[in-house]
């Protein structure tokens, strides 16, 4: 019984897996369009997504680089756009305290926004999941990822010319959906709202990127006073 239940929530990963892979492939698609037609080679456009793996990064690493940016102002960059992962580790760590050490380096690479939404989706129904779960949500998607780099990169060789091909609104449309899958009751409804607003209401006073990563601390931190003061009415 205990192997044909860990047999079970391994393959769950690959089916959590999917609603990603479906994102990721207009997204990776673009990726690779405007690698290659920002002059870069279809090599080191899958460079990126094989060795960064991280969309918002790859994307403003093709536009710094095509403009002929400094490696220090590209990594500062791409350090400050992905400091939220921070909070993505911490966050899943209290579920992954039960897989071997060994297994966290490797996974660790594969967390990304929408990796960490349907994982923490899941395990707050079953924290007991397996690294089998991990391995299967996150390769799927990298190789999702991957794949439709690929395919953009490719397209755009055999394209040529000027291409706009009106995807800018996968992103966005992804982040959304991953956004309603975790509200569940109205403290999130409020937290979620209220971190948003935030967010955008501080984008016009903060550097950068840094307005994420501050209203996702303050909106944590309302999060916990809220559910201490709705448990002491």
């Amino acid at each position: 019984m205990i192997v044909d239940s860990d047999v079970k929530k391994s393959i769950n990963g690959v089916k959590s897996a999917l609603p990603i892979v479906l994102g990721y492939l207009p997204i990776g698609f673009a990726y690779g369009l405007v690698g290659v037609k920002s002059g870069f080679t279809v090599s080191q456009v899958m460079a990126l997504s094989l060795f960064v793996y991280a969309g918002s990064a790859q994307f403003i690493a093709i536009s710094l680089l095509s403009a002929g940016t400094s490696i220090v102002t590209l990594v500062s960059t791409i350090f400050i756009v992905n400091l939220r992962h921070f909070l993505y580790s911490t966050s899943l760590s209290q579920y992954m305290k039960y897989i071997p050490r060994k297994h966290i380096p490797i996974l660790s690479f594969f967390i990304t926004d929408e990796t960490y939404a349907v994982a923490i989706t899941d395990l707050q129904n079953d924290s007991k999941y397996t690294e089998g779960y991990f391995y299967q949500l996150f390769l799927t998607s990298y190789t999702a990822w991957v794949f439709s780099s690929f395919l953009g990169a490719v397209s755009a060789t055999l394209i040529g010319g000027s291409i706009n091909v009106g995807l800018d609104f996968a992103l966005p449309a992804m982040y959304i959906a991953l956004l309603l899958m975790q509200i569940s009751g109205y403290k999130k409804v409020f937290i979620s709202i209220f971190s948003g607003l935030l967010s955008i209401t501080l984008m016009f006073i903060l550097p950068g990127n840094t307005n994420v990563i501050v209203a996702a601390l303050i909106g944590a931190g309302m999060g916990v006073l809220l559910d201490k003061w709705v448990r002491n009415l």
